[in-house]
């Protein structure tokens, strides 16, 4: 150590002998290494781009998926109100009320005063509300959800009550204007986020009179706060009735809300009165108000529009009869002429004719681009604008992979043939009555997206609503005099996007929507100069420290998750579509076989050679080894007595199943008996057009009654039929 401090010691005074012109390189060397180094950076870039954009496809396909089954799920709920009497005895019971809510013959008065003995225990220390609200009491909410505290029931059911009572004076569109206010602020989805709506009020202030607010529906779902974000927004909506204005969206839906998480987590919050708040809450969101309209010149829906949108109308609905959009109306199947066919010709009739107008079986899905360039040829001749959400009560048995169309494509012959689960109903097209009329318009506000292609065509890709092109936006913007359609509904990215030449903006204020770091949130300002101003956001706790390609990698991961277990939940369907090409059982396929077997299994829409690194391996000579897309992944707990096809059946079927099953546990204990899970399977397969044996479903009952007492653990069964990365559980076991 001494010697090295003596060395450097004389070097000091001596002069340098290096050349001073290595020390300065060419002008020419230097840009050469800038456009190296540029270049690299360039591909960098380029790569992590192209890694961004299939991990948001691969979310969003997935999505789009979910809305899907969803409303074939709706569609097997119809079946079993008609049906769970026979399982039990005792009535519907809590499905009724769930999707067929009765006119409550108990005055306001006496529920109100109902609601007021509801006693409310010392121990409790949350907020305590007293109507009509204060300031205080909405400072109190704010303070109380901070610090994950949970509003007494009472003071919930009270707060929907006095909401209801509101909104039935409401009428259908707000007219707003932007000169009593310096600007007016307009909020896309929250889903349940309730740390992006305190991050918003934190930048851009609370709802006042001086700082009027619109939030454009999608309050609930998905998130875990759901019912913390629309008791803040309701109590500022009955404390500044004038100044805080909420649109209706497509999960302002108690359908939507048991797939979704809302049903589940009021249950949970709530167990003692969550039966009467989700109850409340069907009037309540049926009562919320369909679209604003800011002086005359901008108009807020949630969805969208279609060609057959009409404002006038769209005034006049009775829009508290729409409690769900994803059933149509009773009365409109009422009066219309049904001729039932046998069942053996239902059942031959529903396999020839896949392309039934109202099947509700998953559809076959499209990118937006391909979707909106064959309609655009033909959006001139006809347009097909209307909901392409069905009547869940005309359920098909119609495979996965068949595409139906809107059911308001005409008919060649003039008939609506509607396949039910055992006859053939066809029903005579005459001018639809005004429910379903009122239904379609509600239905295309909500669920409708825009495309860049001119024309109106069913938005097959989600299910339900349309695809309206710009020459759709422009023309009823026109005849309304107005200038911008400001719509949510979709995830975006930056939290907004601009298209149709400016004319329709996109806003979405969920961030981290997909996984933590996958979207911005923002929301809109206007003035009285309809100049839109946007401010984005993130909330973030653990991505501010992680790189781009650290961030990137984090939702790509996820999203390679999600995907394997879409492949692995295919599993059978897709080994015997690989075994197709496959003919010397080689265990091996080219890359453009296996891309087409996926894609024509999974209808995803997805850039499966561009994603075929991150799912399966290749051989020495470049091909395939197709099994291996499933190596990754595998059961959680199999149980042995279920045969290999069930237990994919119930993979795949997971969620839906999860669903029937909470509804059916009406005390929520976790249990059901072992008829009712016999009989609600046979008639899920049934309706599914699954085909399950009998036995094999009473082997499986029997075998999970483990203490042999007659009820079900299902919360067990269903860990027994959850999927399990591998990955995972090496993480696990190193740590």
């Amino acid at each position: 150590m001494g010697c090295g401090t003596s060395v450097a010691i004389e070097n000091q005074g001596r002069p340098s002998e290096v050349d001073v012109s290595a020390r300065q390189p060419s002008p020419t060397l230097t840009i050469k290494a800038a456009v190296l180094i540029q270049r690299w950076y360039r591909r960098y870039v380029a790569r992590l781009e192209v890694r961004r954009r299939y991990t948001w496809n691969i979310f969003q396909s997935i999505e789009y998926a979910g809305e899907q089954d969803q409303l074939q799920l709706s569609s097997f709920f119809s079946f079993m109100l008609d049906n769970f009497t026979q399982l039990n005895g005792n009535g519907p019971d809590l499905i009724s009320h769930l999707l067929d809510s009765a006119v409550d013959p108990v005055t306001e008065e006496v529920r109100q005063c109902k609601y007021e003995q509801i006693v409310v225990p010392d121990s409790y220390s949350g907020p305590r509300l007293s109507f009509p609200l204060s300031v205080t009491d909405t400072n109190a909410l704010l303070s109380a959800f901070k610090e994950q505290q949970t509003l007494h029931g009472k003071y919930v059911l009270q707060l929907l009550h006095e909401t209801q009572k509101f909104l039935k004076q409401m009428p259908n569109v707000i007219y707003l204007s932007s000169s009593y206010a310096k600007e007016i602020t307009i909020c896309g989805d929250l889903h349940g986020r309730l740390d992006d709506l305190l991050l918003i009020f934190y930048k851009n202030g609370l709802p006042s009179a001086e700082n009027p607010y619109i939030f454009n529906g999608d309050f609930v779902d998905r998130g875990k706060k759901s019912i913390e974000i629309i008791i803040i927004l309701f109590a500022f909506l009955l404390l500044y009735p004038d100044h805080m204005h909420l649109n209706r969206g497509n999960h302002e839906d108690h359908i939507m809300n048991l797939r979704y998480g809302f049903t589940k987590e009021v249950m949970q919050k709530y167990k003692t009165h969550g039966r009467e708040i989700l109850q409340l809450l069907q009037d309540v969101f049926s009562l919320l108000p369909i679209a604003t309209i800011i002086d005359n010149k901008v108009l807020i829906v949630h969805g969208g529009i279609s060609d057959k949108t009409d404002l006038y109308f769209l005034s006049s609905v009775e829009r508290h009869r729409v409690k769900s959009a994803l059933r149509l109306p009773k009365r409109s199947l009422d009066h219309t002429d049904v001729c039932c066919s046998s069942r053996s010709s239902s059942r031959q009739s529903s396999r020839a004719r896949v392309d039934s107008p109202c099947s509700t079986g998953r559809m076959k899905r499209r990118k937006k681009s391909r979707l909106t360039k064959q309609s655009s040829s033909s959006s001139s001749s006809s347009s097909s604008s209307a909901s392409s959400v069905c009547s869940p009560r005309a359920s098909c048995r119609a495979t996965p992979r068949h595409a139906p169309p809107s059911p308001r494509l005409p008919s060649p012959v003039n008939m609506l043939q509607v396949p039910f689960l055992d006859s053939i109903v066809s029903l005579a097209l005459p001018e639809p009555p005004r429910e379903e009329l009122e239904w379609r318009q509600i239905v295309d506000v909500l669920w409708s997206d825009p495309k860049n292609q001119n024309g109106c065509s069913p938005n097959s890709f989600r299910g339900g609503g349309c695809y309206f092109g710009p020459d759709v936006t422009q023309r009823l913007l026109k005849k309304h005099g107005m200038c911008l359609l400001i719509r949510s509904h979709e995830c975006k990215q930056e939290g907004y996007e601009l298209c149709h030449n400016g004319q329709v903006i996109t806003i979405f204020s969920a961030s981290n929507y997909y996984e933590e770091g996958s979207n911005r949130g923002a929301y809109v300002k206007l003035g009285p100069e309809l100049i839109p101003r946007f401010f984005q956001y993130q909330v973030s706790r653990s991505t501010r420290k992680l790189t781009l390609q650290q961030r990137v990698s984090v939702a790509e991961s996820s999203a390679l998750k999600a995907l394997q277990e879409k492949l692995f939940a295919h599993r059978s369907e897709l080994m015997a579509a690989f075994q197709q090409y496959d003919i010397s059982n080689t265990g091996r396929i080219s890359t453009n076989e296996w891309a087409q077997v996926v894609e024509s299994v999974l209808r995803l829409d997805l850039p499966w050679r561009t994603l075929r690194p991150r799912l399966v391996r290749l051989d020495s000579d470049g091909n395939v080894e197709y099994e291996s897309c499933f190596e990754n992944i595998s059961a959680g707990q199999p149980m042995p007595q279920v045969t290999p096809n069930l237990a994919e059946t119930m993979y795949r079927y997971r969620t839906d199943l999860e669903i029937i099953f909470n509804i059916i546990d009406k005390d929520h204990s976790g249990q059901i008996s072992i008829e009712e899970f016999r009989q609600t399977w046979k008639l899920f397969s049934s309706h599914l057009g699954v085909d399950v044996d009998d036995q094999a479903i009473d082997d499986m009952a029997r075998s999970i009654d483990f203490n042999k007492d007659g009820s079900i653990d299902f919360n067990e069964f269903l860990e027994a039929f959850r999927v399990v990365h591998k990955v995972d559980m090496k993480e696990q076991q190193q740590g």
